[in-house]
């Protein structure tokens, strides 16, 4: 199943499978894909799924462009895989097919086996994200919305940040670099998160913020 991998300073922010006919991207928060930032237009591009696994980039006329492989979109163009997708700071690397051809909420859900932990979390209602504080995108806020999602570089460094009924809970998933958490190394077993905690992922600092 074609897949897209997006990622900011190296580190992994979204992993989508194409599963739809459309799968729109933009600011907006009614897009299949949603890139909260200024750099973003509303409604930015979309992919079209044709058949089983032939899929069209199209831009939606938006401000700032969309370019594949350093140049600009202009018309609707077949994506090949290892294409790499850029509007401003977010790279999208495009897959023809899966390893495994799971669907992503899948490996995400059951990536980790956090429900049996009960530790004391942050309030499960209100809305996280984590804020980059190092490199270019300094400055870039990332929403966290799944029940689990994965950030950092495969291989390297990835950290699970799952979100239960009392908080949201920070552990190591994979890679050979340490992850920490306001200086102290992340392991496997789940750790709460509060406000304004600091991430670092192989060198790219991030904030934790509740909003």
């Amino acid at each position: 199943m074609p897949q897209l991998i997006a990622s900011v300073e190296g580190v992994e922010i979204k992993h989508v499978y194409l599963k739809n006919d459309r799968t729109t991207l933009g600011r907006r928060p009614y897009n299949d894909i949603v890139f909260d930032n200024l750099v973003v237009s509303g409604e930015h591009c979309v992919f079209e799924l044709k058949g089983i696994a032939d899929v069209y980039l199209r831009d939606l006329g938006s401000t700032n462009g969309t370019y594949l492989n350093g140049h600009m979109v202009k018309a609707r163009e077949l994506l090949h895989d290892n294409d790499v997708i850029n509007i401003g700071h977010f790279k999208i690397q495009y897959l023809a097919r899966s390893e495994h051809d799971e669907p992503a909420e899948s490996q995400e859900t059951t990536a980790m086996s956090l429900d049996a932990i009960g530790l004391p979390g942050t309030a499960g209602a209100r809305q996280a994200s984590l804020k980059v504080l190092s490199g270019s995108s300094a400055g870039l806020e990332v929403p966290v919305v799944k029940a689990v999602t994965t950030f950092g570089q495969p291989g390297v460094a990835v950290v699970s940040i799952s979100h239960r009924r009392d908080g949201y809970y920070v552990a190591h998933m994979d890679g050979d670099t340490p992850s920490t958490l306001n200086g102290k190394a992340i392991g496997p077993k789940a750790t709460p998160l509060s406000h304004s905690d600091v991430l670092n992922l192989a060198g790219t600092e991030m904030e934790f913020l509740l909003k």
